[in-house]
């Protein structure tokens, strides 16, 4: 937000695009191979992991997003809108883990263990 009120703007995002579509391939790869053990195993832990996994995966499309867009349209403004919605995201999945640990619902979902 401090960019926004100094008005200053990104010098380059292609770095950024670069690390994500690494980012994104790297953790879909590894999201896959983690549900195939877990469940394989039948592993909560490991099944529970895969699902944190899915989350940097996500949070990866949303930087690309952003990213690409500031270098397709060049609006200033668009990384920081980017960074705000994974802020949001992050605080959501945060959230949603404090709820389920402070309930004794522990447990990594419905596709768990099948």
């Amino acid at each position: 937000m401090v960019n926004i009120y100094m008005t200053a703007e990104p010098e380059t995002t292609r770095i950024g695009i670069i690390i994500a579509v690494i980012s994104m391939l790297t953790m879909y790869f590894l999201y896959k191979e983690k549900l195939r053990v877990g469940r394989k195993l039948q592993s909560a832990p490991i099944i529970s992991d895969a699902h944190g996994t899915k989350t940097c995966f996500y949070l990866s499309f949303i930087l690309l997003a952003s990213s690409l867009l500031y270098e397709l349209i060049g609006i200033p403004y668009v990384d920081a809108i980017g960074s705000l919605g994974i802020a949001w995201y992050a605080f959501k999945e945060g959230r949603e883990a404090f709820e389920k640990a402070s309930s004794g619902n522990i447990t990594c979902g419905d596709d768990c263990c099948e």
